[in-house]
This record gives structure tokens, sequence and C-alpha cells, in this order.
């Protein structure tokens, strides 16, 4: 509504411009029109022109190649004919067009291959402005063919790489007609079109210039395959400043990184470097030693890294992965790496005996956190201490699932074990029951196990003594002593190993353990059943049978009360316990009970002083050793 009320001065104005920019348009229309013709005109002449450059070049490439034979066939300087300065020219402009250049037809190769020959054949004889022409173009050509190559080499089919790992270790090789079908994810149409570049540059004297794109293109590739396995690169200065807890999570990605290297990617990757440099045994070689050996001392290096890293018992079951990751795809490389790659069997081997010496001082580090372990604080109720827990649990573990290859670690370098197991646990020194252990003839391994479960003895026998209670001692080393009997009686390798020998020891020990806790305890008991000084003049004297049925009483309400709260969590044992002592005490009770019971007058007499029943007896020793309070509340009335 505003604009109806707005100067006519305004309006006038605004149509004058509308006529002015009318004109304008239509002007411009027209000079469009004008010119559409024209730049048709430019693109046919253009089309015209590439057609013509493309036969004048087909045309020209016999005349040339008659005469580059004349050349490679007279010694003498030749004449120069008109049509190579026009076929010169031809080249030039067709490539300053930027066109695609690499075509199905092999006619871009053709042309590249007469250049290269022209340069090689009138470098010596022709004037300068004439070969520098040709060079340039070359060098130009060159480019092409080199940015080609590695655009060819940049795109493989990756899933290709890692298809083995996704269907697991066993089918860690494809299958053969796969592997057959690709060279390391390229198909049978990538492969020629490589094969003749290579041949091409390496023909130009670009040789150093299609290994450098070749090498640093693999290598590349490569690593984004290990990337897709989970593989990271990790200095030994960057593995030093890591948590044991992410270092490692990357163990078990670097072992699925070196077995695929080691039997599929090495392997594949030599198959590809023979096939593109066909023709060309020592650069193929030379190319396929310098890929992998920086792959594989990446890899190495991963190895050396972890080695550096500060000692602890736990990290000993991925050193022993390592080592046999190592181990096993060792001859694995047989297959691939040639004469020359000695140097690198060396490598690994060194790497190998490294880890594996690390191995040996981890395990041999077991005898060291026994020795710390100096705790003055014994374990409530006699129950296994944790310090057998872990030891009989790491032993066991090790036997369970690594005892070949620690075995051969152990025999491997059993003169670093020796040297760091100088300081035997005492019980060694001139004791010749168990210095036969220590045989030449068993194994260095068996032999570190019987020494770290001789010191765990030692230390055993050490904490028992922070008892007061000598019968509780020795629960206390029936506990422990059935627990790692147990534990060495379940494990068929590590049973195997120590021959019964051990076994047979540690038996006859607990026994003498099981007599002592009977005589300190069950023994005293019996002694208030003592029927000595109870008859005079053959008479019972009934003070003295009353003081002994209060003394038992007594001293059994105490026994209960205080070994219920014992602990003996092995089943069998703490079954042995029970009917051993009930095959001690209620015979003897009974016995008493019946022969002097009636000495003591019936009703509230009786009742005072025979509190137990034999079938009471009974009932409370089963509550023993369960490490919960005793009561009496279950006593017959």
């Amino acid at each position: 509504m505003e604009e109806n009320h707005k100067p006519a001065t305004s309006s006038s104005f605004k149509k004058g411009d509308d006529k002015e920019e009318s004109s304008e348009v239509e002007k411009t229309e027209k000079e469009t029109k004008s010119e559409q013709p024209q730049s048709q005109d430019i693109d046919d002449k253009e089309k015209e022109e590439r057609a013509g450059i493309k036969h004048t070049l087909q045309k020209s490439y016999d005349d040339i190649e008659t005469f580059l034979s004349k050349l490679e066939n007279d010694a003498e300087a030749p004449d120069i004919p008109d049509f190579v300065h026009k076929y010169v020219d031809l080249v030039e402009k067709k490539l300053s067009k930027h066109e695609p250049l690499f075509h199905d037809d092999g006619s871009f190769l053709k042309v590249v291959d007469q250049i290269s020959r022209l340069y090689k054949h009138l470098s010596d004889s022709v004037k300068a402005p004439l070969i520098n022409r040709i060079g340039q173009i070359q060098q130009q050509a060159m480019c092409y063919l080199e940015d080609e190559f590695r655009s060819l080499l940049e795109e493989p089919d990756l899933k290709q790489e890692v298809v083995a790992d996704q269907h697991g270790e066993d089918q860690s090789t494809l299958d053969q007609s796969k592997e057959e079908s690709n060279f390391s994810g390229y198909s049978y149409q990538v492969i020629p079109k490589l094969n003749k570049i290579a041949k091409e540059m390496i023909f130009g004297g670009y040789e150093s210039e299609c290994c450098e794109a070749y090498m640093v293109t693999r290598r590349n590739i490569i690593d984004e395959t290990l990337n897709k396995l989970g593989y990271e690169k990790i200095s030994i200065d960057e593995a030093q400043k890591m948590q044991w807890e992410a270092l490692e999570k990357n163990i078990p990605p670097w072992i699925k990184a070196f077995k695929q290297c080691t039997k599929v990617y090495f392997s594949n990757e030599c198959r590809l470097v023979e096939t593109v440099f066909s023709g060309y045994p020592s650069l193929s070689t030379n190319l396929f030693s310098n890929i992998v050996r920086g792959v594989f001392l990446q890899l190495l290096n991963f190895v050396e890294a972890v080695a550096t890293i500060k000692r602890s018992t736990e990290k000993l079951f991925k050193f022993l992965d390592i080592y046999d990751t190592l181990r096993d795809n060792l001859s694995s490389l047989d297959g691939v790496l040639p004469k020359w790659a000695e140097e690198l069997r060396n490598e690994m081997t060194t790497t190998r005996c490294r880890i594996g010496e690390m191995a040996i001082f981890i395990f041999c580090d077991l005898e060291n956190a026994i020795k710390s372990d100096t705790g003055k604080t014994p374990v409530p109720g006699g129950a296994v201490h944790p310090l057998t827990r872990y030891t009989m649990n790491y032993l066991k573990y090790a036997c369970d699932e690594y005892k070949e290859t620690i075995e051969k670690v152990f025999k491997d370098h059993s003169k670093i074990e020796r040297a760091n197991s100088t300081n035997k646990p005492r019980s060694y020194e001139g004791d010749s029951e168990k210095n036969k252990y220590d045989d030449e003839n068993q194994s260095p391994f068996v032999g570190q196990v019987l020494r770290i479960l001789d010191l765990l003895d030692s230390a055993l026998e050490a904490k028992s003594k922070l008892y007061k209670d000598i019968a509780l001692s020795c629960i206390f080393m029936m506990n422990n002593g059935r627990y790692m009997l147990q534990k060495i009686k379940s494990s068929a390798e590590i049973h195997q190993a120590m021959k019964d020998t051990w076994c047979r020891k540690t038996s006859s020990d607990l026994r003498n353990y099981h007599q002592t806790y009977k005589r300190e305890t069950w023994m005293k008991l019996l002694g208030c059943l003592n029927v000595e000084g109870l008859n005079v003049n053959g008479k019972v004297v009934k003070p003295v049978l009353k003081e002994r049925f209060k003394s038992f009483n007594a001293m059994f309400d105490d026994i209960h009360r205080t070994q219920c709260l014992w602990v003996v969590n092995d089943k069998q044992l703490q079954s042995e316990l029970r009917v051993s002592i009930s095959a001690i005490v209620i015979p003897a009770y009974r016995s008493f009970l019946a022969r002097f019971s009636g000495y003591l007058d019936p009703g509230r007499q009786t009742e005072k002083y025979i509190k137990f029943q034999p079938e009471d007896i009974e009932t409370f020793i089963d509550d023993l050793f369960d490490g919960n309070s005793g009561s009496m509340s279950r006593k017959k009335p």
C-alpha cells in the first residue's frame, strides 16, 4: 500500500531503469547467440585436431619404428628426417592436452617407448635443441606413467588382505584358488598394466623413481592392512611410559599381525613384486628385501619395546605368547625369505632369545615374591595363606597352558636360570632328601619349580610360628600342604613332571603335622580320663572322679569353642580330621563313662558332672573347622 503513495519522480526513474535493463538483456542475448556458433566451431576444431593428432601419430609410428631399427643397426651418425621433428611435435601436443593417456590398447606406452629409444640413440649424435626437447618430453611422459603406476598400486582390495583373519587362524591362508586369483588384492587386469609401466620406466632410465613409488606405496598399504588388524606402532620410549594394562592390550593384535605377515602377506608380496618386475630378478629381490625388512623390523621393535619394561610375575604369560609366536613362525619365513635375508633371521632369533631370557627372569622372580612376603599377621583360623594360593595357581597355570613352551625356554636358557637361582632355599643346604630333587637328569624347569615349592614350604613354616597355639600352626601347615598337593595332583602336566617324589614327601609331612595336632589337643584331653589316682584301697575316690569329669567338660568345651573358629576348606581333610578325632575321643570317653558314671549320685550330681553323652561328643566334633563360632546349644538334655 505504501508504494501507491510514492512520489511520481521516483516512479519515472524506475521505469527508465527498467527500459535500460531490458535493452541490456536483449543485447546480451544477441551476443550470446552470436557466440554460440563460434564456441561450437572451437569444440569441433579441437575434436578434429585431436583426431588428427591421433591419426598422424598412428601413421608416424611405423616411420619412427623403421628409423629406430636403422639407428640400432647402423653405427654411423644418422641424418634426422623431417618426420622425426613432426613426430616430436605431435607427441608434445598430445602431452600438453592433459588427457587420459593410459589406454588398454597400449598406444601411449608404445609412444613412450619410442621416445625413450630416440633419446637413447640420438643423445650422443644430435644437436642439443632436439635432444633436449626429446628429453623433456620423455620426462613429462615418465611423470604421467609414475602417477598412473602409483594410482594403480594405491587401489588394492584390502578386504582380500584381511579376509583370512576374519575366518580365524586355521584359515590364515586363503584357499588356493583365491590365492592364485589375486596378488595382495590386485586383480589380473591391473597386474599386466603395472608390469608394462615398470618395464617402460626402467627402460627409459627412471628405475629409481619407479622403485621408490612401488616401495613407498606398498609399505603404506601394508601398514594400513596391519592397522585394520588392530596393530599399532609403539616405540621403546612409548612402551616405557605406558601402563602394563594398556601395553598388554597391544600384544594380541601384534601376534595376529606377525602371523599374518609371515604366513600370508610376505609370500603375497613376494609374488607381487616378482610379477610386476618380471625380467628384473635382482631389482625385485632388492625391493622385496627393503619392504619386508622395514615391516619385519617394525614388528620386532615392538617386541624389543615390550622387553624393556619393568619385570613382574604377572607379565610372564604374555612374554611366553610372544616367544611362541616368534618360534612357531620362524619356519614360515624359510619358504619366503631367500638366503640374503639371513640378517632378518638373526634379528628374529636374537629377539626371541631376549624374550626367552626375560621369561626366565620373570619366572625366577617368583622366588623373590615369596621371599618378600614378610607379613607378621597370621591368617585367621589357620586357613590357606594368600601366598600359597597365588604361587600354586601361578605354577599350575604355567604348566597347564605353557608347559611345552616354558620347558623349551628353560632348556634353551638354563644357564641364565641357574645363575638367577644361586640363592636356594635354606632347606637345600645339606639336606640329602631334598638335594635329590636337584638332579642333573631332570629338566631345568622342573628343578626351578621344585626350588620354588621348597622355598614356599620354608616360608610357610616360618609363618606357622606366628601362631601361639601349636595345634593351630599344625592346622595351618596341613591346610597349605594339602592345597599345594591338590594343585599338583590336579595338573597332569606338573604331576607328571614331578614324578611323585615331592608328593610323597609332602604327604609324609602332612601325616606328621596331623599327629602333632592330635597330640597337642586331643591327647591332652584324654589325660582327663586317666584312671590313675581314682582307686585308693580298691575304692573310687569320688572327689577325684568329679574333678576328672569337670576337667574333661571344661577342656572339651574350650576346644570346641576355639576350633570351631578354625578353618579347613578342603572337605576331604576336614573329614579326615573329624574322623580321626572321633576315633580317639569317643571310644575312650564311652569306656570311662561306662566304668565310672555309676559312682555318681543319680539326679543333680550326675547332671552336674556328666554334661556330654558319647553321641553329643560326636555331634560337637562335627562342628569343628567350619570357621563359625561354636555353640553347645545342640547338646541333648
